[in-house]
């Protein structure tokens, strides 16, 4: 077995962990990619973001804080 069959062989679904088919890669059918899918579009998951300083080096006013004033 070369190194290429050896990688497909033991790829496993990120959802259920069935073998992935090689149509819907990494996923094992069209419901688990489209479950991946669902969770991205509705928030479930999401990229961390660092909040940058402002061009002067100050942190942009919040604006519920200055509400509250």
């Amino acid at each position: 077995m070369n190194e290429i069959e050896r990688k497909t062989s033991s790829a496993r679904c990120p959802l259920c962990g069935k073998p992935t088919d090689q149509a819907f890669k990494p996923f094992c059918s069209k419901r688990c990619a489209d479950i991946d899918l669902n969770r991205w579009l509705s928030g479930v998951y999401a990229v961390p973001v660092k909040e940058d300083d402002d061009e002067d080096g100050e942190r942009p006013a919040d604006t519920d804080e200055s509400e509250r004033s």
